[in-house]
């Protein structure tokens, strides 16, 4: 039989409208108990609840469950609540009963049981009318329910989870509390926010570029695909809150008391997670996202780098060892911060040597270089000394001026760098092949060697096999092959303090005319052959071999390259 009582108000202090995590339990799993939960418990399922309307909304949140028997009964509640009634109160008029639902729809009570025991045993059309014009749950019992073993079950299990939220809430404040104190970059504050919260979030700024991207669950080609423009539709609040088509979660992250960006949080795929009008984030990833735009706003203070050059840096360094779980990833990646992935051409542009300690000044002058120009680059730091700018230009652009314009910004503040250019690639998922080629480029450029008028950088028609060599200069292997080759001759002249290694260079470089020979060494015909017939001798050799001449010229430029240093 059932037990009717008068108003049951909650305890003060706990909040309404905790968000369902979808797959968990009702009980200790980081969610609220909805009226689905609460149907289900044995206690009301021995009633034979049956669901009338508001069949969509079984997963609101079940703040507390008010019994009653009065006439009016919202003016006791709070919003949140599961009512329980045995019907006896209600008008009779239908009037009165589209009022006595509006005044409970206008609270927000999660939902209406009635039970078909005593007044009713079929529920009023005019209360179905009623719950169905304002989607109000309507659930009838057939059979008799302790309405007060219910408000036990229940609350019992609502002050459970609620313990249980004040503690996740408490690890959530220690962990970014630390993350604070050790003074994290804003890599690790998203990625505790990713792990923390399991959703995917994102770190953007004023311009919509998405600077850190945290997947969860999702590829990154999922999160930012079409980035720009889905973030631009998604409207900016001061508070956390549920914005745009798709549901994010956003907090704006500011700066010296200026907005610069915001952190959003987004729902599971594929898009809205609140089925049925339930919340898709619980207060924990309110908290989590809170936190998170907190602990930023400080990191901010402690590194000084602009997190754009930041994330620069960190799109380049991943392009060009590869580290992009796919091209897809790569692609949306890069358009998410501003480049574009279709229709251009990219080029690879390193700076070397000289730049230790000024690259973030240096990239600062690339960048404001760059956008004065008006083309659409990275760049970024990818090592101690070396700075590298991935440039997407039309397809009929001349790749040539810009390179010159870069260059002679890096050499006009650090005269002794090397700039190298990579060859033009029409792919994004080729940009690492032309940052390598610039990479050689730059191990084989020969200091101190003038490059052809007009032009202050570095490419690939500039490597012959001096500069080959002297790329190669620290591998062993060519180091002993010149020592085989030309280590008796240089022996030799130490030892009598002869200049054969000379008259040989000069033999060399003449293509093996004796007379251009003796030219060029101020010497007699007679004085060549003589010497030319001891080098055979001592090198073991036979001069007139195009093959042996072809070893040897090789083997001086490597020995000339090596001494080089």
């Amino acid at each position: 039989m059932s037990q009717s009582a008068g108003p049951t108000p909650p305890p003060d202090g706990h909040g309404t409208g905790e968000g369902a995590r979808p797959g968990g339990g009702a009980s200790g799993s980081g969610r609220s108990l909805t009226v689905a939960d609460a149907l289900a418990l044995p206690v009301l399922a021995a009633g034979q609840p049956q669901v009338v309307t508001g069949v969509t909304r079984l997963d609101r949140p079940v703040r507390w469950v008010h019994i009653t028997e009065l006439t009016d009964p919202a003016s006791f509640l709070k919003g949140g609540e599961l009512v329980l009634t045995t019907g006896m109160p209600l008008p009779e008029d239908t009037a009165g009963i589209r009022r006595y639902v509006d005044e409970l729809a206008d609270v927000d009570a999660a939902a209406l049981v009635i039970e078909l025991v005593r007044r009713y045993h079929r529920p009023p059309d005019a209360l179905v009318q009623a719950c169905r014009s304002r989607d109000m749950p309507l659930v009838t019992l057939a059979r008799d329910v302790n309405f007060l073993e219910v408000t036990q079950v229940v609350h019992a299990l609502i002050l459970g989870n609620q313990a249980d939220a004040m503690r996740r809430t408490q690890r959530i404040h220690e962990a970014f509390t630390a993350l604070t104190l050790r003074g994290a970059g804003p890599d690790d504050v998203m990625r505790a926010a990713a792990e923390m919260s399991g959703r995917t979030v994102v770190l953007e700024n004023l311009v919509h570029q998405a600077l850190i991207c945290e997947p969860s669950g999702s590829t990154v080609e999922e999160v930012l695909a079409g980035w720009e423009q889905r973030s631009r539709s998604t409207p900016p609040g001061d508070q956390p809150r549920t914005r745009g088509p798709e549901g994010w979660l956003v907090t704006p992250v500011a700066y010296q008391g200026e907005r610069w960006g915001r952190v959003a949080m987004l729902p599971p795929p594929p898009g809205p997670a609140a089925v049925g009008g339930a919340p898709a984030f619980s207060p924990e990833d309110v908290t989590v996202l809170e936190r998170t735009a907190m602990a930023l706003t400080i990191a901010r203070l402690i590194h000084a780098t602009p997190w754009e050059r930041t994330a620069h840096r960190s799109a380049l360094r991943d392009l060009t060892e590869q580290r992009h779980h796919s091209p897809e990833d790569a692609r949306a990646r890069f358009a998410a911060l501003g480049l574009p992935t279709e229709g251009a051409v990219y080029l690879a542009v390193l700076t070397d040597g000289g730049t230790a300690g000024d690259e973030a000044g240096l990239e600062s002058r690339l960048s404001h270089e760059l956008t004065a120009l008006g083309l659409p680059a990275l760049v970024g730091t990818l090592a101690p000394g070396r700075i590298g700018v991935l440039l997407a230009l039309r397809p009929a652009q001349q790749w040539r001026p810009t390179a010159e314009r870069l260059s002679r910004v890096v050499l006009g503040a650090h005269p002794e760098a090397v700039v190298s250019v990579g060859p033009e690639v029409t792919r994004l998922a080729d940009a690492p092949r032309s940052f390598r080629a610039a990479a050689r480029v730059a191990e084989a450029a020969l200091p101190g060697r003038p490059l052809p008028d007009g032009r202050s950088f570095h490419e690939q028609s500039d490597v012959g096999l001096r500069h080959l060599l002297f790329a190669l200069r620290a591998d062993t292997r060519v180091q002993d092959f010149a020592e085989r080759r030309l280590g008796p001759l240089v022996d030799h002249d130490t030892r009598h303090g002869t200049d054969l290694l000379t008259t040989l260079r000069h033999y060399l470089d003449a293509a093996g005319n004796k007379t251009t020979t003796a030219r060029r060494g101020n010497l007699s015909r007679e004085t060549v052959y003589q010497r030319l017939r001891t080098i055979e001798r001592v090198l073991g050799c036979d001069l007139e071999s195009g093959e042996e001449r072809t070893e040897l010229h090789t083997a001086l430029t490597a020995l000339d390259v090596l001494r080089l240093g």
